[in-house]
């Protein structure tokens, strides 16, 4: 189905970060637009003020009219959606074109210049980074992102550009429907090894993808990533790191929360870049931004304006409070490795603090395959209070709690095991320094609240 046919659209699914980037999309070319999700949400509800209609019952004579007719309506699911569920057998059982979110993102690259990012982690990041400095620049762009741009509110940007900055998800493989003009890859940690069982065959994914990059355009990769790239005739490659590479930092500030670099580039290096989100991780997610943006044609100027001008993203090292007293913040890190990143930049900012975390842990096989790389992350930390695991898309695995990283945190630190239901009678009834809420489950949810009770007790 050619995208100008399409009359209505039917997300399954609907409340997903990614999902609902793309039904803003659908929503501002002013044909219906409706979905279902298991539970409202803020994300929800703000779809639904914008236009979408939502239901949360699994019932297909919820399904409005207008999202019955095979031959004008789309039908979009995420992958995290049950084969069995209703409303994705009727729309099977009736000749309605079913897509993936990332099938229909990849034909918008095929459509736009794609400027992509994928990577285990710093993406989100990575990506509203390029985003931002491309919507600010000449060149402008559209943009579909994993997170809330703090710029703008929203995880998606619409404009005339031929340019589209999309986050490249490996989930699933769907990074595989894309045809990236560019892209960045950040990092290749395993993850997600209930769909890709090894090591090797999530290496081999990032492989496949960087084959999908069209003649004469550009990768640039991480330096010293496990994964060997395949790139087609024609293919620029460069790499970045922080000290070292095609595109690296020299000269780099940390002081008194402000964080400076100069920005070395084969193309044209640039002098004085500010972070506007002063946290030592972003040097390098920065770098990777600016690399892209910057061989898509930003000028130098751009190039600085837009790395200053940048607010971050939601739930993204993600501050709440930030005073002498108290600092209080919340990041969707879930994997060892981003915690790992998040914990050292928080001790590189507040060396001499106490630093606890509120770590609610994702998905069973994700705890269960990197428990020990959690407990040794986590143990950079001075406190670690755990909840229940978070299960998203799966069911229990005998054997597999949080227990599993309690018991192996390094001896002295700090740590209990809590219900989630009882953590806001616990921020309620501790003492906190530096607190981090840590995870990409339902916890994050609590933060605002969280967020007022430790104002009110510290009287700020």
């Amino acid at each position: 189905m050619n995208i100008q046919d399409i009359k209505a659209v039917y997300f399954v699914g609907a409340g997903g970060i990614g999902m609902s980037a793309i039904a803003r999309y659908f929503i501002h070319r002013g044909i219906v637009v409706a979905g279902y999700d298991k539970t409202p949400s803020t994300l929800t509800r703000q779809l639904e003020k914008e236009g979408m209609l939502i239901h949360y019952d699994e019932d297909v004579d919820k399904i409005p009219e207008a999202c019955k007719q095979p031959q004008s309506c789309l039908v979009i699911y995420t992958p995290a959606i049950p084969a069995e569920h209703q409303e994705l057998q009727y729309f099977r059982n009736n000749g309605f074109e079913i897509q993936k979110r990332a099938q229909v993102l990849g034909t918008l690259t095929r459509q736009h210049k794609g400027l992509c990012v994928a990577g285990t982690h710093g993406k989100t990041t990575t990506s509203t980074m390029c985003a931002h400095i491309m919507h600010q620049s000449h060149l402008d762009c559209n943009a579909f992102l994993g997170g809330i741009s703090k710029n703008y509110g929203t995880n998606y940007i619409l404009s005339d550009s031929d340019y589209v900055v999309i986050e490249a998800d490996e989930f699933d493989r769907s990074f595989h429907w894309l045809s990236p003009y560019m892209t960045v890859i950040t990092s290749t940690d395993p993850d997600h090894l209930d769909i890709y069982g090894t090591k090797e065959a999530y290496l081999e994914s990032f492989r496949h993808y960087s084959e999908l990059i069209q003649p004469e355009g550009a990768l640039i990769i991480h330096r010293g990533l496990e994964m060997k790239e395949h790139l087609a005739e024609g293919v620029r490659r460069y790499d970045y790191a922080l000290n070292e590479g095609d595109f690296h930092a020299e000269n780099i500030k940390i002081d008194n929360g402000e964080i400076s670099f100069d920005f070395i580039s084969p193309i044209a290096s640039v002098k004085g870049i500010e972070l506007g989100q002063p946290v030592p991780i972003n040097i390098e997610n920065g770098i990777a931004a600016m690399a892209m943006a910057q061989l898509a044609g930003c000028t130098p100027e751009e190039l600085r304006q837009g790395m200053k001008t940048y607010g971050g993203v939601e739930r993204r090292f993600d501050f709440k409070i930030k005073t002498d007293r108290l600092v209080f913040l919340s990041d969707y890190a879930h994997h060892p490795k981003e915690i790992y990143q998040s914990a050292r930049s928080i001790r590189e900012l507040y060396k001499d603090r106490k630093i606890t975390a509120i770590f609610q842990p994702h998905l069973y096989t994700r705890t269960r395959d990197f428990y020990t790389d959690f407990a040794d992350a986590l143990s950079l930390l001075d406190e670690v209070i755990l909840t229940e695991i978070y299960p998203a898309r799966e069911q229990p695995i005998e054997g597999v709690t949080s227990a599993l990283i309690y018991d192996r945190l390094r001896p002295g630190i700090e740590k209990q095991i809590i219900n989630k239901s009882d953590v806001m009678e616990l921020v309620k009834n501790h003492d906190f320094d530096v607190l981090i809420v840590l995870g990409a489950g339902d916890l994050d949810n609590q933060v605002p609240q969280m967020a007022e009770v430790l104002k009110k007790k510290m009287n700020l």
